[in-house]
């Protein structure tokens, strides 16, 4: 089924151990003019459970999107990349790393573990929204996801 298809919203996972974070991307994606289904987990361990469907997560829909944190409790953003990547299963799922860490080597070993795109999140609150939004149009509204 094609993403843009009116019926199918589009599964995000996000992975942020920021309440506060959290709660805006939820807003912001609420705001958004394309259906999405937004599911949140907070630390690693929880992320790859919920990827694989185990545990709580037994019935959750597999995301066509992963926002990944980098820092993140139990299983830091990195290894869950890594894992993400290695999986045959998960491997075709977009992930983008959202974080606030803008240094060289984090970006480097995101993307030499494949990473689909490296965000940093801003400090400011209005950049951070725009940030959030532009997530919203351009990987939801014009990128072609695979089916999973």
């Amino acid at each position: 089924m094609d993403h843009n298809e009116p019926g199918r919203p589009i599964e995000i996972l996000l992975v942020e151990d920021n309440p506060g974070d959290a709660r805006l991307t939820r807003e912001v994606f609420l705001e958004g003019k394309v259906r999405n289904h937004l599911n949140i987990v907070d630390d690693g361990v929880k992320a790859l459970a919920y990827l694989r469907g185990l545990g709580e997560y037994k019935n959750a829909t597999k995301p066509d999107l992963v926002l990944l944190d980098l820092n993140l409790p139990k299983k830091d953003g990195r290894e869950v990349l890594a894992e993400i990547k290695a999986d045959p299963k998960l491997k075709q799922i977009s992930v983008i790393i959202l974080t606030a860490s803008p240094a060289e080597e984090n970006i480097l070993k995101a993307y030499n573990l494949n990473v689909n795109c490296y965000l940093t999140k801003p400090v400011d609150l209005d950049a951070f929204i725009e940030a959030v939004r532009t997530i919203d149009d351009f990987w939801i509204s014009v990128v072609k996801l695979p089916v999973n």
